[in-house]
């Protein structure tokens, strides 16, 4: 058993009878202070409160049922999980955001088997994208859908780092302007390129691919800059989706952002990924099916149990009475963003964890909050 020390000098404590109670009464042998040793649950507790939290377990079905579960547990929900810095480089690191309503998302960065990083923001912006990536080691390839302000985050904080853009998506892209029945023979041939791009294995097919894209850019060029007038008088061009498909495939190429995976320099370590599905399998996927299990709860509590997932499969988790040592809490959260003047709370961050401004709605004085689903 482990040796009982005393709180106030340090020293071996030894039993000195019992309490009333019939608790174990302590004193220590050097200052003659007494105590009663009192046993913390909370790591157990929390424990339990994952153990539903991550799986499909029922609240009814944990210990003490669903009303004292949820009584014990209530305390697990104002901690906020927070990522660790991340300082060993990985060869491939996987980004994506997982929204949880119309102005929420958890930004969220991960290789082939953790996740590395996750912050919370409004939508995805190039200081949120920084913010995240500011807190994972450079890696020598990344893999992203395109989101919104990446590639600024990208040269501002990982300018080592080479681009890969997911060929599914870029696919996809292309699919939403065109559909998947093209009305028109030029739409229905960039649809065709769009879909080879999915089967591209080699350098030699990728130059193939990129001059079937110049031929075909070529071949359409008097059709794609027809013009049309509207009821109103103003002229726009007629065939605009087309355009804004092609332009969307020109730029990934120009931005040499599209092949990345087959460049001779970096396949020499090993293949490289051409898409993000790791993380859209492997991360996003298990995120929505645990938000499934538990549906129903508020937005806060959606943000959590993400924050929850990601910590318990980051490199490294602490174990439970770790975390409840060092993570900050809601508490603690607003303390800290009481603490800065009226300027930074407009237009600062707190990079640990999310926007500032996002703080400051998501706790709001109102006992309703609506606008963040």
């Amino acid at each position: 058993m482990k040796a009982h020390t005393c709180p106030l000098c340090g020293a071996r404590m030894k039993r000195n009878g019992k309490t009333s109670a019939g608790r174990t009464r302590w004193r220590c042998t050097s200052c003659g202070a007494s105590s009663v040793r009192r046993m913390d649950s909370s790591a157990k507790l929390l424990d339990s409160f994952l153990g539903w939290l991550l799986t499909r377990r029922r609240q009814a079905d944990m210990p003490g049922g669903g009303r004292t579960f949820r009584r014990k547990t209530a305390r697990f929900w104002e901690i906020w999980p927070m990522p660790p810095k991340v300082e060993s480089p990985r060869r491939v690191v996987f980004v994506d955001g997982i929204h949880l309503g119309r102005k929420a998302v958890v930004l969220i960065a991960s290789d082939e088997g953790h996740a590395l990083g996750w912050h919370l923001c409004r939508s995805e912006n190039s200081r949120a994208w920084a913010a995240l990536m500011s807190r994972v080691a450079a890696p020598e390839v990344v893999v992203s859908d395109g989101g919104d302000g990446f590639q600024k985050a990208l040269r501002k904080t990982w300018p080592g780092t080479r681009h890969q853009r997911c060929v599914f998506h870029a696919f996809c892209q292309v699919r939403r302007y065109t559909t998947s029945r093209p009305r028109t023979q030029a739409g229905a041939e960039l649809y065709g390129l769009a879909r080879a791009l999915l089967a591209v294995t080699t350098l030699r097919e990728a130059d193939g691919w990129v001059q079937s894209l110049l031929a075909w850019s070529e071949r359409w060029d008097s059709f794609l800059a027809e013009t049309a007038r509207s009821e109103d008088g103003r002229v726009s061009l007629a065939h605009e989706r087309l355009v804004k498909a092609r332009r969307s495939l020109v730029r990934l190429v120009n931005a040499g952002a599209l092949f990345t995976y087959l460049d001779p320099g970096l396949v020499r370590d090993g293949p490289l990924p051409s898409t993000n599905n790791s993380i859209e399998g492997g991360v996003n996927a298990q995120l929505r099916a645990m938000l499934r299990d538990h549906r129903g709860l508020s937005i806060e509590r959606r943000l959590k149990a993400v924050f929850w997932w990601c910590y318990v499969h980051s490199p490294n988790p602490l174990p439970a009475a770790g975390i409840l040592r060092v993570m900050p809490t809601d508490r603690s959260i607003a303390a800290i963003y009481e603490r800065l003047d009226e300027r930074e709370r407009l237009e600062g961050t707190i990079p640990q964890w999310g926007d500032a401004v996002v703080w400051s709605e998501l706790h709001h004085s109102e006992p309703y909050r609506m606008d963040w689903d």
